[in-house]
């Protein structure tokens, strides 16, 4: 025990010279001056407070607090970019305004339809009218110009005749017009007699668009087009209506007064057209009534109006036999005075057929008196046969007005049932008309 004690003490004195030996070695450190002393520090400007970095300290938040900055970035760009795009913009914006108000003016002006001869550049063309000569003008802003091409019909404004709009039916009007849409109520059935006429159209033009496979196995090319011509009122553009009537194939149907323009180059342009649509519609027939109106013999003209029907008449026998071929498109023409046409139009290989329609015999007279009597109310006295078995020669247009007329003579006396008498009277009617005489007895 006693030994002991002294060892501890010397420890204990040893930890205290180890305590007083680092008290000694502190020295007192006074605290750091202010960084700043009086008034308010002012915040640095210019471009080295711009590009100085700030401190970064790493707290627990610094995760937190960058993505938020991110953030704000992020919407600041999409800012910045709003704000670009409305500077690039506003321009166009002030053009556009700019253009709606010239749509403005226009609206409600009268504008000319004119034809794009030619494109220079994106803001400018050459044009013509059908008026006067070609004008160099300009195209405005809000015309599409993807559809423009050479030859398509443009709407020019009406004092400076520049490019306003364009007409998207690229079919002239006058031909779309021409389309039958609805196909006629006759048919074959309403036509009395003709069987030999109807036999022969129906080889010349429905057979080829049918059944070509026919004409090709026996090694001959089908007709193009056959003529009707006869005397007026014996069934040509009757037939003709029940061709449309029995085909599916496009039918497009003109007069030949039709085809003569008023302005120099535009009927020759409506017969382009017409075939055009016709061989874009294949299979298709044209029908073309009264074609003496534009196909008479070529001879010296003497006035512009002449030569512009003999121009039309001379696009009209390219079309039906020239360089391109048709195709499946049939022509049917018809005439009563076949003797004045141009001997170039009838030539085979333009029309390959000629189906004359006669004045109807006495069995079609019968077969004509029938059909449109079936469905009239005919008294017990009535003789159908004295009036198939006259001489006076009957059309079937004048057989149709008899029947028509001796109905309307029924009515006009209040019956139902239309009498021999009435045909009788009819007749002499139709028959006056007809001759252009006065009826035996009209006047006592």
């Amino acid at each position: 025990m006693g030994q002991g004690t002294p060892g501890g003490l010397n420890r204990k004195n040893d930890a205290d010279r180890k305590n007083d030996a680092d008290k000694k070695e502190k020295k007192f450190e006074p605290s750091a001056p202010p960084s700043r002393v009086g008034r308010k520090q002012r915040k640095q400007k210019g471009p080295d407070a711009a590009a100085r970095l700030p401190t970064v300290t790493p707290l627990s938040k610094c995760k937190l607090r960058l993505l938020k900055l991110e953030r704000i970035k992020d919407y600041l760009l999409m800012e910045e970019e709003f704000v670009a795009n409305q500077e690039r913009l506003k321009p166009q914006e002030d053009r556009n305004e700019e253009d709606r108000s010239k749509v403005d003016d226009l609206r409600g002006t009268p504008m000319s339809v004119g034809t794009l001869e030619e494109l220079i550049d994106e803001n400018h063309a050459i044009v013509s009218s059908s008026v006067g000569p070609e004008y160099y003008v300009g195209i405005l802003s809000f015309v599409d110009k993807d559809q423009l091409e050479p030859g398509c019909s443009i709407l020019m404004h009406n004092k400076v005749l520049s490019v306003v709009g364009l007409l998207q039916d690229e079919v002239d009007p006058m031909v779309s017009v021409m389309k039958v849409e609805k196909a006629p109520l006759e048919s074959y059935a309403d036509i009395g007699g003709l069987d030999a006429q109807i036999q022969e159209i129906k080889e010349a033009v429905e057979l080829p668009l049918t059944h070509p496979e026919l004409y090709e196995d026996i090694g001959i090319k089908p007709p193009k087009g056959v003529i009707l011509y006869g005397e007026p009122g014996t069934g040509k553009t009757l037939l003709a209506k029940a061709v449309a009537n029995s085909t599916s194939a496009t039918f497009l149907r003109v007069v030949g007064s039709e085809l003569i323009q008023k302005y120099l180059g535009d009927g020759p342009k409506l017969v382009r057209e017409l075939f055009r649509v016709a061989d874009d519609l294949s299979p298709s027939i044209v029908f073309i009534d009264e074609i003496d109106a534009v196909g008479t013999k070529r001879y010296d003209a003497h006035s512009g109006g002449e030569r512009e029907i003999q121009r039309t008449m001379l696009e009209l026998l390219n079309q039906l036999d020239g360089f391109d071929s048709r195709g499946d498109v049939k022509v049917i023409l018809a005439t009563n005075r076949i003797e004045s046409l141009d001997p170039a139009l009838l030539r085979p290989g333009r029309i390959d057929r000629k189906i004359e329609f006669p004045l109807p015999d006495i069995k079609t007279r019968r077969r004509i008196f029938t059909i449109h009597t079936s469905r009239m109310t005919l008294a017990d006295d009535v003789n159908l046969e004295e009036f198939v078995m006259t001489k006076d020669e009957f059309s079937g247009a004048d057989i149709k007005a008899i029947c028509t007329e001796a109905g309307l003579l029924a009515l006009r006396e209040r019956r139902m049932k239309v009498t021999h008498a009435d045909f009788k009277k009819a007749k002499e009617k139709v028959m006056f008309k007809k001759k252009e005489g006065v009826p035996e007895g009209l006047y006592m």
